[in-house]
């Protein structure tokens, strides 16, 4: 399958969405969903780009549309190029999805974090953000929607997260602050913040004790799953949510 073919008269009226680090969890099960609900999918990756073409094969072998484009995310440049792709492709850019983002390996406490690793988390986890809502503002459509990503760790304040959940509390202020600032334009802006999910980005480097406690400590007592994820997502970008603007939705299954 030629899965950068584009089918113009199957895209007709789509909706354009870009998910960025979709190669793989929870940015994967997003795309997939939105190819599911129709979106024409733009699936960004850094570095994985067998894992992303496996991807685009499953949203387009599902019906759907889907284009796998390269991007760091923390370059202003490579961000222009995925936004300047998405509309070459499909025409223009509806819908933005932040998912990319790190997570330090073996959780430093603040005290142990070295300078690469803060400087690492702040360039993927804000300045990426900063700079795909930053072209999002100026190039997505009237109606459109942009999702960021942040984490109930900013609510658990659990140790070994600060500087993690720190990029996250940046992302959460610019949500608010952003969704006031496209007044006039009809786009909305919101954030998800996923509690403990089954993702390699999750899982790496814990125990499976400490995977198991994390599993129990919501009330639903699981961990959650990047589908679970993916369908906070669908709602926030779809017709129902069109009056939720500015808000955080914890999808944890009530861990706080």
């Amino acid at each position: 399958m030629n899965t950068s073919t584009i089918n113009t008269a199957i895209i007709g009226a789509r909706q354009v969405a870009i998910v960025t680090g979709a190669a793989r969890g929870i940015g994967a099960a997003i795309a997939r969903r939105l190819g599911r609900d129709g979106y024409a999918v733009v699936v960004n990756y850094a570095g994985s780009a067998d894992e992303a073409a496996a991807v685009v094969d499953a949203v387009c072998e599902a019906g759907g549309q889907a284009v796998a484009v390269k991007a760091d995310v923390s370059n202003p440049a490579d961000v222009r190029r995925l936004f300047d792709e998405a509309v070459a492709q499909y025409g223009g850019v509806d819908v933005l999805v932040n998912n990319a983002g790190i997570m330090p390996p073996g959780l430093p406490t603040l005290a142990d974090t070295d300078d690469s690793t803060f400087d690492a988390l702040l360039a993927v986890n804000v300045k990426g953000s900063f700079n795909t809502m930053r072209e999002a503002a100026a190039r997505l459509r009237r109606g459109g929607r942009i999702v960021n990503f942040s984490t109930s760790v900013v609510g658990l304040a659990m140790p070994g997260y600060a500087v993690y959940a720190a990029t996250k509390s940046a992302i959460e202020t610019m949500t608010h602050i952003l969704a006031k600032e496209l007044r006039g334009k009809g786009i909305t802006v919101n954030a998800v913040a996923p509690g403990p999910t089954a993702t390699a980005l999750f899982l790496d480097g814990k125990t499976p004790e400490q995977v198991e406690r994390l599993a129990k400590a919501a009330p639903l007592e699981r961990l959650g799953q990047p589908e679970d994820i993916a369908n906070s997502v669908a709602l926030l970008v779809g017709p129902d949510a069109a009056w939720i603007n500015g808000q955080v939705v914890r999808a944890n299954g009530g861990l706080v």
